[in-house]
């Protein structure tokens, strides 16, 4: 859990703003070790996989916990470096997930609506905007109430859509040229 023994020097020992403790951690050097120790992880890759199960429509704490803690202001993101000038430019991401819910129910038109849409948080709102190429997720269906013939199955495909990771469709996030200096879409872009 993000909290104030993340830095070992503090800007504002008053007032926890945590963003500006993670600037003021990367400036000092006063990150705290197993935050370091995952950043230069993230910072090394070139494909970063997240691989959880869907609770509540979302990842689970322990994962949203990781974003807050080693996605580091300053160092991934931060005054204009966002979208395609994060701080991650470069790099790919994948999300692969399983859920509970068959697949019928996650399309456009069921009764959750696009899993895509599902995962907006983590594909748009975290990867893409530290600058990530966001590959279209993976998803293992109805995983609890499968058979293990069939979960041996499901896992085969991941192994083949691995094999093909070269190909597998980015998806599109806003472009920063597309924005003017107070982030409005520019005028031949306004609906």
């Amino acid at each position: 859990m993000a909290s104030d023994a993340d830095f070992a020097v503090r800007r504002n020992p008053q007032y926890l703003n945590y963003a500006l403790e993670q600037r003021n951690a990367q400036e000092t050097h006063s990150t705290a070790s197993d935050i370091q120790a995952e950043l230069a992880k993230l910072l090394w890759c070139d494909l970063l996989i997240l691989n959880f199960p869907v609770f509540w429509c979302g990842p689970p704490a322990i994962m949203k916990g990781w974003f807050d803690r080693v996605l580091l202001s300053g160092a991934v993101y931060g005054g204009r470096r966002f979208y395609d000038r994060g701080g991650l430019t470069g790099k790919r991401a994948l999300v692969t997930a399983t859920i509970g819910g068959q697949e019928h129910m996650f399309e456009r038109g069921g009764i959750h609506g696009p899993i895509d849409e599902m995962l907006r948080p983590v594909l748009q709102g975290t990867l893409a905007y530290i600058g990530m190429s966001v590959l279209e997720p993976f998803v293992a269906w109805h995983v609890p109430y499968i058979t293990s013939d069939a979960r041996v199955d499901m896992l085969q495909k991941y192994r083949q859509q691995l094999a093909r990771i070269e190909s597998r469709r980015q998806l599109s996030y806003p472009s920063l040229d597309d924005f003017d200096g107070q982030m409005r879409p520019l005028e031949n872009l306004r609906p």
